[in-house]
């Protein structure tokens, strides 16, 4: 049976606050931790990091749960037996945390994927907070209800749920156990920083993306090298059926012909969570060999292993800097970190109009807004910025100005003090 794994030990025997979540690398949960977990410690708390283990069939239930709280699976599909495999995988896990928590300590369980410790670990005196990073602005019927019934018993178990939009929270908790918590970054982190025009150029030299070569960590799929002079939309996201990765591509069609697409994502195999990611990338290669062959042409497909995470965190960093337009169009979306981190770089940035990005990109503000299935709209949005080298300008500035007053590190540890602390009073 799997079991849990440190990524971050706490230290002593002093009141800790422990994350849980299902992975390691790749995704924003993962991203997310890496900063936020540091910074926690920089601020005197005595904070830690578990990674739980899954199998083949629990990862299948857990990437069912995502899809029901975005509205985009049946109902009818979470049947007993599989909440009986979610609970039976989670259970010896469970007691791994048990043999150590206490009732000084805070465990922060993040996604579905998680929310099954609960009882065991509320039972031990210890405050629990469930943080569900993804969900949908929909109606329970449409799939999140199918959710909250099956796991009513893990929800009354929890002190405290935290989501991006209160809309996302579950019905059946209390308000005054509701938090909401927008994603933040680390402006100082690999992925952020400045990086000099020259090191930008060679990250991308070295991924083999505008120079002829191969690098043992990034796979590039391209026809020919991405020109120097050429317009660059970007997308960076899992490949992920709600990402819509294949839309995007279809999206290139009728751009000016000096504008290139470049997709980027972490290498599917290297994502144990996430089952999918072989079959949407597929989906995307397949999409691309139905271009016309100019069209094609103006793609480039990025896989960046996890095996070197500074690595292709500078390579992120890089193609956020070398792309004209950031493109995010999700058609659902809890929070849209790479967003951020394109914002925080003064990038242009066109997402889809749902989820907590309505919440980050604020309409002719700090980006453009555009409904995720209107191919001709989201054309129409890069094709305004791409001509509009001042608009670029202007809404890159602010979102730069916004990111760094709303989505650092710094407001998410606060967040976090206020829900630990109304976690204790819950149990006073």
């Amino acid at each position: 049976m799997p079991t849990p794994a440190w990524e971050v030990r706490p230290t002593g025997e002093r009141r800790r606050l422990v994350h849980v979540n299902a992975t390691a690398r790749g995704g924003g949960v993962a991203e997310l931790l890496h900063g936020l977990v540091p910074c926690q410690q920089a601020a005197g708390l005595n904070a830690g990091w578990a990674v739980i283990g899954g199998d083949e069939d629990f990862y299948a239930v857990t990437k069912l749960l995502h899809h029901l709280l975005h509205g985009t699976a049946d109902p009818d599909r979470l049947r007993p037996g599989s909440v009986r495999t979610y609970r039976e995988r989670l259970a010896p896990q469970a007691a791994w945390f048990t043999e150590w928590l206490t009732r000084d300590d805070v465990v922060v369980l993040h996604d579905p994927q998680t929310l099954g410790l609960a009882p065991m670990l509320s039972a031990t005196g210890a405050r629990v907070a469930w943080h569900c990073h993804v969900g949908a602005d929909i109606p329970p019927d449409r799939g999140p209800g199918a959710v909250w019934r099956a796991f009513a018993a893990e929800l009354s178990a929890v002190d405290a749920v935290v989501t991006t939009l209160p809309e996302f929270a579950p019905p059946s908790v209390p308000l005054a156990r509701r938090f909401v918590a927008a994603p933040a970054i680390d402006p100082s982190a690999p992925k952020n920083r400045h990086l000099e025009p020259a090191e930008v150029a060679a990250l991308l030299d070295r991924a083999g993306l505008t120079a002829d070569r191969t690098a043992p960590d990034v796979r590039v799929v391209q026809q020919t090298t991405l020109p120097e002079g050429a317009r660059v939309v970007l997308q960076v996201s899992r490949w992920d059926p709600l990402k819509d990765m294949p839309g995007v591509v279809r999206c290139l069609a009728g751009l000016a012909p000096d504008v290139h697409l470049v997709l980027a994502g972490t290498d599917p195999t290297e994502i144990p969570d996430d089952p999918e990611g072989l079959a949407v990338l597929a989906d995307v290669e397949k999409t691309l060999a139905e271009l016309a062959p100019a069209d094609r042409a103006r793609v480039h497909l990025v896989n960046v292993s996890m095996r070197d995470p500074l690595g292709n965190a500078l390579l992120v960093n890089a193609l956020q800097r070398r792309a004209d337009v950031v493109l995010q169009k999700s058609l659902e979306e809890g929070f849209g970190l790479t967003v951020t981190e394109a914002m925080v770089k003064g990038r242009a940035v066109v997402a889809s109009s749902v989820g907590g990005l309505r919440q980050q990109v604020i309409h002719e503000r700090n980006g453009l807004l555009v409904e995720p299935t209107d191919l001709a709209g989201v054309r129409a949005a890069l094709t305004r910025l791409l001509d509009d080298p001042a608009l670029r300008r202007r809404l890159g500035e602010q979102a730069r100005n916004d990111t760094l007053e709303r989505y650092t590190m710094t407001r998410l540890v606060t967040d976090y003090g206020a829900i630990a602390g109304s976690a204790e009073e819950a149990l006073a």
